[in-house]
């Protein structure tokens, strides 16, 4: 098998007042999307989740603050899933509660070689 990396985007408008039960929900269908992968046997690394505050280093050593209140998306985290085939990753994608907040999972495979 080999491994994909799922990452979380979400929109940057995100609202920030979701109520405690709510937020317990979410928790909860995260804990449960998660824990589905991982009795499949196609869990690797975390999930991993970012924080909000963060720097961008540029050429010229140029570093700046991020992320960037003009983007529309953020990058909200991580996981690593094990899977035959990028089609497989994509499969094992769906129903990321990311998705029900208008965010979206970008699935990648690892550059193999040296």
């Amino acid at each position: 098998m080999k491994e994909f990396l799922l990452l979380f985007r979400r929109p940057a408008s995100d609202p920030a007042g979701i109520s405690p039960k709510e937020m317990e929900a979410l928790s909860k269908k995260w804990q449960e999307w998660v824990m589905g992968i991982k009795e499949k046997g196609n869990l690797g690394a975390g999930p991993t989740r970012l924080a909000l505050e963060g720097k961008v280093l540029k050429s010229g050593g140029v570093i700046t603050d991020g992320p960037f209140v003009e983007i529309k998306e953020i990058l909200g985290g991580y996981l690593v899933v094990k899977a035959e085939s990028l089609e497989e990753a994509t499969t094992l994608a769906h129903g990321c509660p990311a998705l029900d907040l208008g965010g979206s999972v970008e699935v990648r495979s690892f550059h193999e070689g040296a």
